[in-house]
Order: structure tokens, then C-alpha cells, then sequence
């Protein structure tokens, strides 16, 4: 077992931190790398939060594990989609190289599209509200997003441009990633997105304790989600670009606006507490436990 340790050193001086921890580790045969474990990690955590949050959502245990089963193929597969093809200069010569994941190259938006292809083929299989499975879903999205940056921290790649700011990343590495002799100072924004899916994941998990309607937190997550990436991806070195646009702040823009816009639009609508599923689903097995007893009952009576 070996470190695989060709990679640039790490500096935060600001707060007296430099380290160089390895890209991951290995055999000459194979290799582990962190990028690909904290992305497992993530998707991990965020499937023991929706068996922890099931009931909330009126799901089933079984309803938890076979949609993070259907849904993570969905999200991973289109996230590599996504960042190859707007980003296929760099497989072009070696085609195969778009199955090597665990080097970095799983765009968020891809992902997100991925999952929510994913829901729709589920929920109309198990014949499950989308709303519902969105709001679940997005919150996982968050926990796996926080964690999964970290994974960028290690490939020392999705940093911003250069900057002297307090919270200042230093790498030896020029803007567009090639090895370098001194060290640059760049904006750390695996750590910034990191932080504000942290904040995110936070409000929206008290948020949804009072939801009223479902779909509400998925709204909540394309709102917040795509504001800090707006900001977040103008200050990139390595946006993928679609003509003179940006791709991801392009969506993410988009997205807030309109989840916004149709968030403010259901503030204006009235909502009753029993047609949130978890509700229905509540009235439904209450009644279904009250008919047991009914039931149980007038045996005992007809024993007597």
C-alpha cells in the first residue's frame, strides 16, 4: 500500500496552515482515491438522513433504500455527462478517459438534472408524489455537496482566481492547473460552496418541519443553491462555458429566479395541511390501525 503524493501543497496563511495531504492511496495495481471516497461519503450520509427523515415525508424504509438506488445511477452518470461534453477538448484525444471519474470532472448541475430524472421515472413507478421525493432528495443533495467539495479540496482543482483575501488558498498551480515553481493565492471555493450548502442544508432541514406544500423545499433548495452558485462561480478559473456564458452560473441564475418567482406565487395560495403527503399518509395508516382495532374488537365481542 503506497500515498499518491504528486500533488501541490496546500497553504492557508492567514491561519498558519500548510499542509500536502495525498490525492489518495493504492497499490501498483489499483488506486483509492479521497475525491471519489467523499463523493461515497457524502452519498452515504445523505441516504442515513432520509432513513432518519422518512416518517416526515411519508416514506417507507424501503421507499428510501430503492430510490437512493435508482436515483444516485441517474445523478452520477449525468454529471459526467454534463462536464464532458462541455468539456470535451480534454477527452477528445483519449475518449476512454471519460470513464475515469475518480480524477475529478462530476459537474453539480448534471447531477441534479440526473436526480431529477431519476425521481420522475421512480415516483411514477412507485406512484409517489415528485414534490415529495424532490424535497427529500434536495436535502440529501446539500449533505452530499457540503462533504463532496472536499473531494475538490484534495484534487486541488475548482479554486477561484487569485486573490490576497483573508480566507486566501495558496497552490503551486497556475490558473488552469498546471504544475508550478512558487506558490499562488487563489480563492477557495470548493470551501466557500462547501460552507453556504452547509447553511443551506441547516435552514432548509428546520424549514421543512413546517412545509406546506410538497415540492416547497426542493423550491427552497434551487433558490438557495443557485444564489451562493451564481456568486460563487464568477469568481471559478475552470467554469465550463457554453459560447461567452458561464453553463452552472447561467443555471444557477436561472433556477433562483425561478424557484423564487414560484415560491412567492405559492405564498399567495392556500394550502391545506391534509394534502401534504406525509399527512395523507398519516390519516391513511391512522385509519387503517383504527379498522384493526375496530376489527379485533368485535371478535373479542363475538368470542364472549
Amino acid at each position: 500500500m503506497k500515498w499518491i503524493t504528486d500533488a501541490s501543497p496546500i497553504s492557508f496563511p492567514s491561519l498558519g496552515i500548510e499542509i500536502n495531504p495525498p490525492l489518495g492511496f493504492g497499490t501498483d495495481a489499483f488506486e483509492i482515491r479521497f475525491y471519489g471516497l467523499l463523493i461515497a461519503l457524502g452519498l452515504l450520509l445523505a441516504a442515513v438522513y432520509g432513513l432518519r427523515r422518512k416518517k416526515a415525508f411519508g416514506l417507507t424504509e424501503d421507499e428510501i433504500i430503492d430510490g437512493a438506488l435508482c436515483i444516485i445511477p441517474f445523478a452520477i452518470i449525468c454529471a459526467r455527462a454534463y462536464y464532458c461534453i462541455f468539456a470535451w477538448d480534454e477527452y477528445a484525444a483519449n475518449p476512454i478517459s471519460v470513464l475515469y471519474i475518480w480524477n475529478g470532472g462530476l459537474a453539480i448541475y448534471g447531477g441534479v438534472i440526473g436526480a431529477a430524472i431519476g425521481i420522475v421515472v421512480y415516483c411514477r413507478v412507485k406512484k409517489i408524489p415528485i414534490g415529495t421525493c424532490l424535497d427529500i432528495t434536495s436535502l440529501g443533495f446539500l449533505i452530499g455537496q457540503a462533504i463532496g467539495r472536499w473531494g475538490n479540496f484534495f484534487n486541488r482543482e475548482a479554486f477561484g482566481a487569485k486573490t490576497e483575501s483573508f480566507l486566501r488558498m495558496g497552490l503551486k498551480l497556475t490558473e488552469d492547473g498546471r504544475a508550478a515553481a512558487q506558490m499562488y493565492y487563489y480563492h477557495p471555493t470548493f470551501l466557500y460552496e462547501s460552507l453556504w450548502n452547509l447553511a443551506g442544508f441547516v435552514l432548509l432541514h428546520f424549514l421543512s418541519k413546517k412545509r406546506k406544500f410538497d415540492g416547497q423545499i426542493a423550491l427552497g433548495y434551487a433558490a438557495w443553491y443557485g444564489l451562493g452558485r451564481t456568486f460563487i462561480e464568477g469568481l471559478r478559473t475552470d467554469s465550463l462555458y457554453w459560447g461567452p456564458f458561464r453553463v452552472s452560473q447561467m443555471l444557477a441564475a436561472v433556477s433562483c429566479f425561478a424557484a423564487v418567482a414560484i415560491l412567492v406565487w405559492q405564498s399567495f395560495r392556500t394550502h391545506k395541511p391534509e394534502d401534504l403527503y406525509a399527512n395523507r399518509v398519516a390519516a391513511r395508516l391512522a385509519a387503517e390501525a383504527a379498522a384493526a382495532e375496530e376489527a379485533e374488537a368485535a371478535e373479542d365481542s363475538e368470542e364472549t
